[in-house]
């Protein structure tokens, strides 16, 4: 098995908490960084959402 399908396996069920978990990932780089690659984090977080199959969830 591979690491992809483990991690895969590991999030079925669990979309929402997942996407909570990237977005605040994404909120973190983007306050490291200074916001420096906020347009790639973006993308980022928006293709795991399309791989989640879900919509974002809401901003605070």
């Amino acid at each position: 098995m591979s690491m992809l399908d483990k991690l895969k396996s590991m999030m079925k069920g669990h979309e929402s908490t997942t996407q909570k978990g990237v977005e605040k990932a994404g909120d973190a780089v983007d306050a490291k960084t200074q916001g420096k690659y906020q347009g790639q984090v973006d993308t980022a977080q928006q293709k795991i959402n399309e791989h989640l199959g879900e919509q974002p969830p809401e901003q605070r």
